[in-house]
């Protein structure tokens, strides 16, 4: 096959991996920036340049689009689509993974645990108070809804606090979430690598002292994890329920049992390989060949 990995840095350990994984399995890979690529519409004729030519003959795609760059990159996948060539994620799930409310929003009425959240377009500043106490008061965790990698999450310990920093985002005109803070995960959380509808890979991310956000980006530690049959469940549950075939599914451990906290799209595959020792990269160049060999009438 003629796999298209969509990504911007050709040097980042993810897009490595992809690459190798599937030369390594006979396939040809190709790479394609997808800001660099050119969209063309055309009744009956959906095209896509890069560097000048027409992409032809390619069989699947497999996407890592950034947060920063979902509005060209899910334009992207969806032109792919729109050309009936096989997308690892679909440019739907994307979009609908990357809006933090929706996600939560989606979660919920699947009956996924979810820590308490409360959202606000522009509450006065005698409902802010209230914003907090619904959520169960400080402490609480206060979330830009565009932040990544840990970036524009904020832990108020207190009422005064959580009520300067909502007040700062207002004035900023920044849409967030404010949620009730899981004390007991004690600066964990659990991240399940998620494909085709099974548990690939799973690890614990642990905060570093003084730090209460367990990303690894921001110096968390890592380790691998078995999960419970509850935390499996919830974490296929809920890649399934946004679409995703390839998730990284967060989830927090709680004294009401695991909670979804989010599902990324584009998970990073460094940190589970490294904590887990599982070839992930394989099994989602494998997850793409079921795809691509079995489809109707081939």
């Amino acid at each position: 096959m003629k796999i298209a990995v969509l990504s911007r840095n050709k040097n980042l350990y993810s897009t490595r991996r992809l690459m190798e994984a599937g030369e390594q399995r006979g396939h040809e890979m190709i790479l394609l920036d997808h800001m660099k690529c050119v969209l063309v519409i055309e009744q009956g004729r959906p095209h896509i340049y890069f560097n000048g030519k027409e992409i032809v003959g390619v069989n699947a795609v497999i996407p890592r689009i950034g947060a920063s760059a979902t509005f060209y990159g899910s334009a992207v996948v969806r032109q792919f689509e729109m050309m009936k060539i096989f997308t690892a994620v679909e440019s739907q799930a994307l979009v609908r993974s990357r809006d933090k409310l929706r996600t939560l929003q989606i979660l919920a009425r699947a009956g996924l645990g979810i820590p308490k959240t409360a959202f606000a377009s522009s509450p006065k500043d005698k409902d802010i108070d209230s914003l907090i106490d619904n959520i169960g008061g400080a402490p609480c965790v206060i979330k830009l809804l565009e932040g990544t990698q840990g970036i524009g999450v904020i832990l108020a310990e207190n009422q005064k606090a959580a009520k300067s920093v909502v007040e700062a985002f207002l004035k900023l005109e920044a849409n967030m979430l404010v949620q009730e803070f899981i004390a007991e995960a004690n600066g964990a959380d659990l991240r399940v690598f998620v494909v085709d509808g099974q548990i690939v890979g799973a690890m614990k991310r642990q905060a570093k002292e003084g730090e209460f956000r367990s990303n690894l980006h921001r110096g968390g530690s890592s380790m691998v994890m078995q999960l419970s049959p509850e935390e499996k469940a919830a974490a296929v549950k809920a890649a399934k329920k946004l679409g995703l075939a390839i998730a990284g599914v967060d989830l927090l451990q709680s004294k009401r049992g695991p909670l979804v906290m989010e599902v990324n799209s584009s998970p990073g595959l460094e940190g589970i390989e490294g904590a887990t020792g599982v070839d992930i990269a394989t099994k989602i160049i494998e997850y793409v060949e079921r795809n691509e060999f079995n489809k109707p009438g081939e």
